[in-house]
């Protein structure tokens, strides 16, 4: 049963445990050979935003991106469909990541990082699309360590469920669990790690004419279904253009039904909600307003333990494969597909 349903923008609607949700698509140009867009824009201090425009900078004064920022309180997942993220924070960890890999970080007590958008395609247009979903902690696990993990493209679990006419949904599983299969684990603190909590982000390509019943969970738990790309999708019998949403009710199944020609993209996020107080204000999500207070104040003292990069914009080389810095030093890369 649909609960609420409405248009989807910049900034989806969410509902707890998940605070916010921003979906990026930029058309960038092709790059200019050193990892800047070849058309160039006027740098605004207080954000590119236009959201009627092709691309923007968004912070970024060189590279299209968001330079060092601090969070505390919560996780940002981010989940590329396309285009190149590169990653620096406090901890001196560095990376790069794309199409089809997920970075799940958990800020807990408090870090830097940055998100840099480099144009790696002199060729052609540096496509960028992606989701950053925002996850709460809960008040026991918001202060703690921060950390980060790679969920590459080569290990996220995908499959195929097959409706009675014979047509095709495409299942990929960034958490939880479904038909049997399960995810990558999440960082050791997250609010997806304890299995009761039944959380679970999943992609959901629906081929054209293709119908998919999500299974039922919980009366209790909150499920957000996006629709981001193809023509029209039918869910619970009621007809959705894309660019829009539906909270539905978990404790029955969902149908979903492309009724285009074209695929149908589905972005499904839900969980038992976190049963505490939730503030978020700017870059921090906590559990009272005075907590929130002493995050700023916490942050304009000691910066989270600073930033160790000589600046806040940072990318790396053009020739620079995806790959994974840790704190400790220690490099990992994708693996290969045997």
């Amino acid at each position: 049963m649909i609960i609420e349903k409405g248009k989807l923008e910049f900034s989806l609607k969410t509902q707890n445990p998940f605070v916010a949700t921003m979906y990026h698509f930029d058309h960038y140009p092709p790059g200019d050979g050193n990892l800047r867009p070849s058309e160039k824009k006027f740098h605004i201090p207080d954000g590119d935003f236009d959201m009627e425009a092709d691309w923007r900078m968004y912070f970024g004064e060189i590279v299209p991106g968001f330079p060092a920022h601090p969070h505390r309180g919560f996780e940002t997942i981010t989940v590329v469909l396309q285009g190149t993220v590169d990653h620096t924070d406090g901890l001196g960890s560095k990376g790069r990541y794309g199409a089809g890999d997920v970075q799940w970080m958990t800020a807990g007590k408090g870090m830097q990082h940055a998100e840099m958008f480099p144009m790696l395609m002199t060729d052609k247009k540096n496509t960028l699309e992606l989701f950053q979903i925002w996850l709460s902690l809960d008040r026991q696990h918001r202060m703690v360590k921060p950390e980060y993990k790679m969920l590459w493209r080569e290990d996220i679990p995908s499959f195929f469920v097959t409706d009675p006419s014979g047509f095709k949904a495409k299942i990929t599983l960034i958490a939880g669990e479904s038909h049997g299969a399960s995810s990558q684990e999440p960082t050791e603190n997250s609010w997806a790690k304890d299995k009761s909590h039944r959380l679970s982000i999943q992609l959901i390509d629906l081929e054209p004419r293709a119908s998919y019943l999500i299974p039922a969970a919980s009366g209790t738990m909150n499920r957000s279904v996006y629709f981001y790309s193809g023509e029209t999708l039918s869910i619970e019998n009621d007809s959705f253009e894309h660019l829009s949403y539906a909270f539905v009710t978990a404790d029955s199944g969902t149908s979903l039904k492309n009724v285009s020609s074209k695929t149908a993209k589905v972005l499904l996020l839900e969980s038992e909600p976190i049963p505490e107080p939730i503030v978020i204000k700017g870059p921090f999500v906590m559990t009272t307003n005075e907590e929130i207070e002493q995050a700023y104040r916490d942050f304009n003292e000691t910066g989270f333990g600073g930033w160790p990069f000589s600046t806040p914009e940072v990318f790396h080389e053009a020739t620079q494969e995806r790959f994974a810095m840790h704190p400790d030093g220690s490099v990992e890369y994708p693996r290969p597909k045997p």
